[in-house]
């Protein structure tokens, strides 16, 4: 988000003049505002700081989400081994238990009297060395058996870890969903104590102007798979800011990086932290259209460098995907993919 940066000062300036005499008198009673000092500046900053706290939640939110569909796919997987492993122990003891009746009933007979009463002695002894070796394929059946069931109280000590994970993750998601509609609803409390001509020009500063094409010079990208996430982001100009999306009608930040990506046929991560490392990490003097713009310290926020100093990023709750200064913010890194 990062709308600190993003906000026209034309229009805040033209809105200031008005909230210092909304703001005034209530200014003056708590001795809160310095001389020179616009409230309505203070406003502004708040509904900031709430929109950056806001994204560094909805990354936190990505993050566990895209854990819990992680773990949903190895439970799964694992569930499926149990199965199959279950269904080999039940036909191993099947066939030990036919095997073991079919030795009672030939050799349930004293060996030395089985002899004694032979008719064929040379009959017997073969016999005798077939139960034999079928006694020592018992034998080994009886060890496969025992492995196999280690090994399926081994898969469901594991598929047990993975459901109490996922249970934790998706309280993650819950929390941090929770914390994001929180920061967003005071963001918007905020705005709407605002007289309606200083929330007017608040909206105009964050909407006017910024889905138009901007002069991005000649630079081309570094690569194919570059160029085609860059014609996609274009794509998405104009599509709404929707917190937790990744396209293709709505998008948040690392979301638009994602699924820009995804239509040039690369995977990548889900937030903005984890696509800091998707790849190499480039000067902000060598960027290339197509590179990957991290900004602030905690890398809360990306955007897709597109050239002449311009970037592309889904910005925050009511802005679109628009460009913006490539310094809006402080850059911590850049990759190219």
């Amino acid at each position: 988000m990062g709308s600190q940066h993003r906000l026209a000062p034309s229009g805040f300036d033209r809105g200031a003049s008005v909230a210092v005499g909304f703001l005034s008198v209530a200014a003056a009673a708590l001795g809160a505002v310095p001389a020179g000092a616009a409230p309505y500046d203070d406003t502004r900053a708040k509904v900031d700081r709430l929109y950056a706290q806001a994204e560094k939640a909805t990354e936190a939110y990505n993050e566990a989400d895209e854990r819990a569909d992680e773990l949903r796919a190895e439970v799964g997987t694992a569930r499926d081994r149990i199965a199959r492993q279950q269904q080999r122990i039940n036909s191993m003891r099947d066939s030990l238990g036919s095997l073991a009746g079919a030795q009672y009933r030939s050799g349930g007979i004293d060996p030395s009297l089985a002899l004694l009463f032979s008719e064929d002695p040379d009959d017997y002894l073969d016999k005798a060395s077939r139960l034999d070796r079928i006694t020592a394929h018992q034998a080994g059946e009886l060890k496969d058996l025992q492995d196999a069931m280690r090994e399926l109280a081994q898969d469901r000590e594991e598929a047990t870890g993975k459901l109490r994970e996922l249970e934790q993750s998706r309280k993650a998601v819950a929390a941090h969903k929770k914390t994001v509609e929180q920061k967003l609803a005071a963001a918007r409390r905020l705005l709407d104590s605002l007289p309606d001509d200083e929330r007017d020009a608040y909206d105009r500063a964050s909407r006017s102007g910024r889905t138009g094409m901007p002069d991005l010079g000649s630079a081309t990208a570094a690569s194919g798979r570059g160029a085609a996430a860059v014609a996609a982001a274009r794509s998405a100009l104009g599509k709404p800011y929707v917190w937790g999306a990744n396209g293709p009608t709505g998008f948040d930040c690392s979301g638009l990086m994602q699924w820009s990506y995804a239509q040039a046929g690369v995977s990548l991560p889900r937030t903005s932290q984890a696509q800091r490392f998707a790849g190499r990490q480039v000067p902000l003097s060598e960027a290339r259209p197509g590179d990957l713009v991290v900004y602030r310290s905690d890398a809360s926020h990306v955007g897709m460098y597109m050239g002449n100093g311009q970037v592309i990023h889904a910005p925050y709750p009511g802005a679109p995907v628009r460009y913006d200064p490539v310094g809006m913010m402080p850059v911590s890194s850049v990759t190219r993919v």
